[in-house]
């Protein structure tokens, strides 16, 4: 059976997604119905009725009462039944689970534990996701067959790219010319790439000259269970980093199961008003990195050990070999197996 970090707070969608219907989505699996009060301030409840199990999402709206489109029961944003057409009263264990959920930086957050528990204040920050004057933000999302954890595997380790992305990011032997490091602060890991003296790397092209020589970094943090944001960034050789530019991107794994991860992902940059014909070029040349490049190989690999893996195998079982630029990926399994158990160990 999957462990998960409950007293954490989990990615449910983009703030965009929540419309005057909501959405669903199976997160930790469980089917949760996300939607706004009249307030406007985001609720989440399991999106399944306790009568006969009718999600509730397919159900109407009566201010904030959701009523169920199968019997007609209705219930607050606390899970509480407040109607039943039949009777005048409530059903015994008529309450639906609800969660804690803060709208924060563009991005709906679910906390995974109680939700008298819930503290905002672990939210990851990720303030360069809204649009702002003079800065755009494009969003997009994947969902993957293959468990989360294989997916931070291939975030933190930056080095695919020489091999995984040759159709889109290109990596062009940069890594090779390159450092890497890992640390820990606190719970928060960093794995970081700095590649000095290169010439300017894909991302760079036509902000330096062919011949200019660069320093270009490659900056991944990463927040338990799967919170990660990634700079991207290049300048000339020998130069501070605010000489040059720095591109922000957002990468957030979120279990839908043990067996299928939300991929959430977004990239930041400076632009003045409306740009379509860079936007799309921009989503083409992700939506190639991450759905065609980087999600068949992690859910290939995956699919590899499945079967162990459900016979009550685990990662380690498997015996995966060290190649040294893999540690940001082993030390966030490492940790994340850490806080999983101080957190079972807190509860009993």
């Amino acid at each position: 059976m999957e462990q998960y970090l409950r007293n954490c707070w989990y990615m449910a969608g983009w703030a965009e997604e929540l419309g005057d219907k909501g959405f669903v989505r199976e997160i930790l699996g469980r089917p949760t119905y996300f939607y706004r009060l009249v307030s406007g301030a985001a609720a989440a409840i399991l999106d399944r009725c306790p009568h006969r199990f009718a999600p509730l999402s397919m159900g109407t709206r009566q201010g904030d009462m959701l009523v169920c489109g199968y019997h007609g029961l209705g219930f607050g944003p606390d899970g509480t039944c407040l109607r039943n057409p039949f009777a005048n009263r409530i059903p015994a264990g008529s309450t639906v689970p609800t969660f804690a959920v803060v709208e924060r930086d563009g991005i709906v957050w679910l906390w995974g534990g109680a939700r008298d528990t819930a503290d905002p204040a672990l939210i990851p920050q990720f303030p360069f996701v809204p649009d702002a004057p003079g800065w755009r933000t494009l969003r997009g999302y994947t969902l993957m067959q293959a468990n989360y954890e294989y997916g931070t595997d291939n975030l933190m380790d930056l080095s695919h790219i020489e091999f995984v992305h040759k159709g889109s990011f290109a990596g062009q032997g940069v890594i090779f010319a390159g450092e890497h490091s890992v640390r820990q602060d606190g719970d928060t890991l960093h794995s970081n790439w700095w590649m000095p003296d290169i010439a300017p790397p894909s991302v760079a092209q036509g902000a330096f000259p062919p011949e200019a020589k660069v320093d270009h970094w490659l900056d991944m943090r990463w927040n338990a269970p799967a919170s990660m944001r990634l700079n991207v960034g290049v300048c000339p050789h020998g130069a501070v980093r605010e000489a040059g530019f720095e591109v922000p991107q957002a990468h957030i794994l979120t279990p839908a199961s043990a067996h299928e991860t939300h991929y959430f992902w977004s990239t930041s940059r400076p632009a003045e008003g409306a740009e379509p014909e860079m936007d799309a070029m921009l989503l083409d040349l992700f939506r190639q990195a991450f759905d065609e490049e980087d999600k068949p190989l992690i859910e290939a690999a995956y699919a590899n050990v499945r079967a162990n893996l459900d016979a009550g195998g685990d990662f380690w079982a498997e015996q995966p070999l060290s190649l040294g630029i893999d540690q940001g990926g082993t030390r966030a399994r490492r940790l994340l197996e850490k806080l999983i158990a101080q957190e079972q160990a807190a509860h009993g």
